[in-house]
């Protein structure tokens, strides 16, 4: 299992600081060695695809990744077109995390449509398949796509695809179609008895191998009588899942009933004895959402800096033991 990291708004920071700080932040990551770096589109931020593009000018070995990018905001030519120009300013260390995110962004923010996104998904790959397989005509014709173009933006080379899948039509299409799957609210119950067996036999029956599991996991060193609270802090600040009735059906294959209840939280001990947990559940990848504790901005970034050095200090561990 590789460990990574997955940032997300740091609105404790200036907004002429933010660009210049997240790329101090994948600077930094990979300095400690992770294996990752992951950067979601949240809502009114920073455009992900183009910092992720900038992260490639900064590093040198670390992946870097999209979880996720939501594909109504994009036709998927363009989505295509962005992806491979990222991958060239990534020196082919780019993986394109998308999804058909959440009634609230893409309803509710957006005005878009959101009826059946699996059935999207699926049109959508076939434009992005089809754009990724090599420089040259692009021919699609499905219920959601007429594509009659060319793309000619790099040679044709590897561009990995991950699919933000909850349910088991999108974890069959993740298997069947795509390099595998990134997971946020899953625990390692959910992981196990569910995402695990539905994307692995989805993938066999397509006759394919090697799909990635990618967990996105909150995680705080604290004490113990401190670990309610910083499971409660997670659920504020990354996202209720009532916010979303995919993150809900999620949950009722697992344990927990928010993000929290997913965090790695506690003393060294408990902090390790949790990840190597969702290890022995088929995740293939960690991608660690460190959170910092505290009242105030410098008790937070104190309590950020401790965990991800600890967390760093892990890597080569779960690497050998994958």
């Amino acid at each position: 299992m590789r460990i990574g990291l997955m940032v997300g708004s740091d609105r404790e920071r200036a907004r002429a600081d933010r660009l210049a700080g997240l790329l101090d932040d994948g600077k930094t990551a990979e300095r400690q060695g992770f294996a990752s770096f992951w950067m979601p589109q949240v809502p009114g931020y920073l455009d992900a695809m183009t910092a992720v593009a900038l992260l490639g000018g900064a590093t040198e070995r670390i992946e870097l990744g999209t979880a996720v990018v939501p594909i109504q905001t994009r036709h998927p030519l363009i989505m295509a077109q962005q992806a491979l120009t990222t991958q060239a300013a990534c020196d082919g260390r780019f993986t394109l995390g998308i999804g058909p995110s959440h009634h609230w962004i893409i309803a509710d923010q957006l005005g878009l449509d959101y009826t059946r996104p699996a059935s999207l998904v699926r049109d959508y790959l076939d434009v992005l398949n089809a754009a990724f397989s090599g420089p040259g005509a692009v021919a699609v014709d499905n219920g959601s796509y007429r594509v009659n173009a060319a793309v000619d933006v790099v040679d044709a080379g590897a561009m990995p695809v991950l699919i933000a899948a909850l349910g088991p039509t999108m974890l069959r299409t993740a298997g069947q179609r795509a390099g595998g799957t990134i997971l946020w609210m899953a625990d390692e119950r959910a992981i196990g008895d569910y995402v695990v067996p539905t994307i692995t036999a989805a993938a066999e029956d397509a006759g394919r191998s090697g799909v990635r599991i990618v967990a996105g996991v909150p995680v705080a060193l604290c004490s113990d009588d401190e670990v309610d609270d910083a499971r409660g802090y997670a659920s504020e600040v990354l996202g209720h899942a009532d916010f979303s009735p995919n993150y809900v059906r999620l949950l009722e294959h697992g344990d927990a009933d928010d993000v929290g209840d997913t965090m790695a939280a506690g003393d060294e001990a408990a902090v390790l004895a949790r990840l190597r947990r969702y290890r022995d559940a088929g995740v293939t990848d960690l991608a660690l959402r460190v959170v910092g504790l505290g009242a105030d901005p410098a008790q937070r970034h104190a309590s950020r800096s401790r965990t991800q050095e600890f967390v760093a200090s892990l890597a080569a561990e779960f690497d050998s033991t994958t």
